[in-house]
């Protein structure tokens, strides 16, 4: 009996301890290499309503509820109460990079609206979907993610229609005109909407929350996002100055704002879930051995 006990429990010490990398199978060698994928914070309920609520009231504002809710003339005209032009400097530079024609500002507009609005939009969330699956992440991760990155975005875009129609600054291209024809342009509505770029509000919201997600997964190739990411968000501001609808203190401004809702909103609301949430999700396994003379007795968790 001692010797079987002895046997016993040098079995229940081999099996407690870890094997070897370089023992292991090279499908279990693969597994043990890849990358962490960590669990977020995550109430479909919540982030649902959030995400609905803010999208919705995003949309009205931009349609049905424009034409109430839109300055009819501009409270921040960059003129005197004589009429003299008082445009800062920084933005008198800025509006170097306006084409020169109607013609060429109409094609950075178009532009701005397919790269904004499509290109960037499709890509962002194509990689997210691409960096989810090639760092082996479940289907559900890439819903989970999808879904923060909308409600980033949504949500800061909300923000930004309250703060254009608030501020009501006129557009650089209204800002040109004689006082006369500044009613006849194409959308009037749309006038006294300069401050801050909507467009690259969006943009860089998109490509930060995509970012914070990924580091905060831990996704390999994470830096891809950042890498092509931020480079397109900053094309889409300079296209709204091409097309003379913003100055630059317009998307700087709404390149600072998107990324603060971009990093800010997965941060507070979809943080890694505790160590002791994700090993509840994981197998666990242990083995106790003790015996007597009475006999031999395994206990066990799995």
């Amino acid at each position: 009996m001692p010797t079987a006990l002895c046997f016993l429990a040098l079995a229940s010490l081999a099996a407690s301890s870890p094997v070897p990398t370089e023992a292991l199978p090279s499908a279990a060698r693969q597994a043990s290499d890849a990358p962490t994928v960590h669990a977020l914070d995550f109430n479909w309920t919540r982030d649902g309503i959030i995400t609905g609520t803010a999208g919705l009231l995003w949309i009205a504002s931009e349609t049905v509820l424009k034409d109430e809710l839109a300055p009819k003339t501009c409270r921040w005209c960059d003129r005197s109460a004589d009429g003299t032009d008082t445009l800062n400097a920084l933005d008198r530079w800025g509006r170097g990079v306006a084409a020169d024609t109607a013609e060429g500002r109409d094609q950075w507009n178009m532009w701005s609206n397919i790269v904004g609005f499509g290109v960037l939009p499709v890509g962002v969330l194509g990689g997210q979907y691409l960096l989810s699956s090639g760092s082996g992440a479940p289907p559900e991760y890439y819903a989970q993610d999808a879904t923060i990155i909308v409600e980033s975005v949504v949500v800061s875009s909300l923000v930004n229609q309250v703060v254009k129609f608030s501020v009501g600054r006129e557009r650089p291209f209204v800002h040109v005109l004689p006082e006369d024809q500044k009613p006849l342009t194409e959308h009037p509505n749309d006038n006294n909407l300069s401050f801050y770029s909507g467009h690259t509000n969006m943009a860089f919201a998109l490509v930060t929350a995509a970012g914070t997600v990924s580091e905060l997964r831990g996704y390999k190739h994470r830096w891809l996002i950042w890498a092509v990411g931020l480079p397109a968000a900053a094309s889409v501001g300079l296209m709204r100055m091409g097309a003379d609808k913003h100055y630059l203190t317009d998307v700087l401004v709404g390149a600072a704002a998107g990324t603060l809702f971009g990093v800010g909103m997965p941060l507070l609301l979809h943080g890694r879930q505790n160590e002791s949430q994700s090993q509840s999700r994981t197998a666990r396994m242990s083995m106790n051995v003790s015996g007597g003379l009475g006999g031999v007795m395994f206990s066990g968790r799995f």
